[in-house]
């Protein structure tokens, strides 16, 4: 039928806890909820919207974008190729370039190893008092310091094996003292790591730790998944309080 509604569909997986904030923040992109299953740790969320369909004219004016876009790039190349060989010409022998000082300076050594705190950085502090944890600020954070290590003092709020393994596992991570109880902040994630990657440090190392367990999280900011409204970290050490 020509007026029969076509939908798209969307699957994702939750951390348990999370999925009333993943439900609001899907339906508010005019997703709608068709499916939910709970497991352990993780729930499943099928999501479901009509199809909106691509007006003719704006078809058209693709297209022809794609053909001034072609035009476009092609001068651009030619003129690369023009302006490269131009270098060719100019560039100094070996011997003047060797003597030439470089432009270029070094980082120095504290800046490249500087680490995020909530004492030396004010996004990093207001992120870890977030109620929030789908809120904006988690996505603008992950973009900006990706790569960049933080540090700041934490608990787990859940530890579950990952997949088939018993020596590997998922950690939920949220800041302050207060494990599954944990209410504001980022929704951290350690995932599939095992006891050792943790790289515990401290005076009385444990033989096994659990939710509730509180540390001096040092980690190295990754991706933010906005479906699943988690920041992933990856461990650099962590310390026992």
């Amino acid at each position: 039928m020509a007026d029969e509604i076509k939908y798209e569909y969307k699957t994702v997986q939750t951390v348990r806890g999370t999925d009333g904030l993943v439900i609001s923040k899907m339906q508010k992109d005019g997703w709608e909820l068709v499916d939910q299953a709970q497991g352990m740790l993780r729930s499943t969320l099928d999501f479901r919207r009509p199809k909106k369909p691509l007006p003719r004219l704006l078809i058209g004016t693709a297209v022809g974008g794609l053909v001034i876009l072609a035009i476009v790039i092609g001068v651009a190349a030619a003129l690369e190729d023009r302006v490269e060989k131009k270098d060719e010409s100019d560039k100094p022998t070996a011997a003047n370039a060797s003597a030439e000082p470089s432009a270029t300076s070094t980082p120095t050594r504290s800046a490249a190893a500087e680490v995020i705190t909530p004492q030396n950085n004010p996004e990093f502090a207001a992120l870890l008092k977030s109620p929030d944890s789908c809120d904006s600020a988690n996505p603008d954070f992950a973009t900006k310091y990706k790569g960049k290590t933080v540090a700041f003092d934490g608990s787990i709020v859940n530890m579950a094996p990952h997949g088939d393994y018993d020596t590997r596992y998922d950690f939920l991570l949220g800041p302050g003292d207060k494990g599954p109880n944990t209410g504001v902040g980022p929704a951290f994630k350690y995932e599939d790591v095992n006891i050792l990657d943790l790289k515990l440090t401290g005076t009385e190392i444990p033989a096994a730790v659990g939710a509730g367990d509180k540390f001096r999280f040092i980690a190295e900011v990754g991706e933010f998944n906005a479906d699943q409204c988690i920041l992933f970290l990856d461990p650099v050490s962590t310390e026992i309080r």
